[in-house]
């Protein structure tokens, strides 16, 4: 049996993997975006937080116009039996995740599938899982670069509830970093380097 976990580096889907345990190989995706996602930009950093967790990974660049196929083919040639994913409650992305698992004849996996956004938080944290924010809208802008841990959690999520923000991020109001968590061998190291902007979106450059 081969189990694939879809891995960005961020908490939701660590999070997601942390909760289903054994996993064969992650499986990053790179898209090609007008505005880069903070993961791509930091890409090194991405792949290695992953393999500080003893979890193998592979990188995937999808083509334009040929996302689905793309990752199809891919996933065919692995065998994959099983393919975990991180979804909250964004129904396309549910939806899209279940054909790619129905023509691969896969189980899809969604651990997190229906969960209350705050309560998510609060387990995500809780279960040990620390890390950065590296990119935000404008309206996050000065939690940019600050460190999620259980003990800090609470003042970013009221700062999100204050402004109707949901504190999960899952429509891409900010992206974290995962830098510890009870899967890494050893800690995420981090130094930064500088902010790109793009569109109102700011991003954390790492090294």
């Amino acid at each position: 049996m081969v189990r694939v976990a879809l891995m960005s580096g961020g908490k939701d889907s660590f999070y997601a993997a942390m909760r289903v345990g054994k996993v064969d190989l992650a499986l990053m995706l790179i898209y090609e975006a007008p505005q880069p996602s903070p993961h791509v930009v930091n890409l090194g950093k991405s792949i290695e937080t992953i393999l500080n967790s003893g979890i193998p990974v592979v990188t995937l660049r999808l083509k334009k116009g040929r996302e689905r196929s793309d990752l199809v083919n891919f996933l065919s040639k692995l065998h994959v039996n099983e393919i975990i994913a991180g979804d909250v409650y964004i129904e396309d992305h549910l939806k899209y995740m279940e054909s790619i698992a129905n023509e691969l004849g896969a189980k899809l996996i969604e651990p997190l599938w229906g969960e209350d956004p705050q309560e998510l938080m609060v387990k995500i944290f809780k279960s040990g899982i620390e890390a950065t924010i590296i990119g935000v809208i404008k309206e996050l802008r000065k939690w940019l670069g600050f460190k999620l841990t259980s003990e800090s959690l609470n003042d970013f999520m009221n700062y999100c509830k204050e402004l109707n923000i949901d504190p999960l991020g899952e429509h891409g109001e900010y992206h974290t970093i995962v830098v510890n968590s009870p899967l890494h061998i050893r800690p995420l190291s981090l130094k930064i380097l500088g902010i790109e902007e793009f569109n109102q979106y700011s991003i954390l450059r790492l090294v």
